[in-house]
């Protein structure tokens, strides 16, 4: 799942609820979520585990306008999610 907005003033903690709601309603519970919040320069990544009560995680903030530049961590962690989906 993913949340994205090409507002600048959108935030991150404003896209949280939002992707927590759509993530508790996975239609596979024995599976962990996934889920992203991207608002075009920031990405956010979420694990949602559900229990009782459930858990979630979020990475770091990863931007990519940094001069680090953290598109390629973000890109290397899109490609593990994306070998999780085909797996399961």
């Amino acid at each position: 799942m993913a949340i994205e907005s090409k507002k600048a003033a959108f935030s991150i903690e404003a896209g949280l609820a939002q992707i927590l709601t759509y993530m508790l309603g996975n239609p596979h519970p024995e599976q962990p979520s996934y889920g992203t919040i991207a608002t075009g320069g920031s990405f956010v990544f979420l694990k949602l585990v559900k229990g009782e009560p459930p858990q979630y995680a979020t990475s770091k903030v990863f931007i990519t306008r940094n001069p680090g530049n953290e598109l390629y961590d973000v890109l290397r962690i899109l490609q593990r999610l994306r070998q999780i989906a085909i797996n399961n």
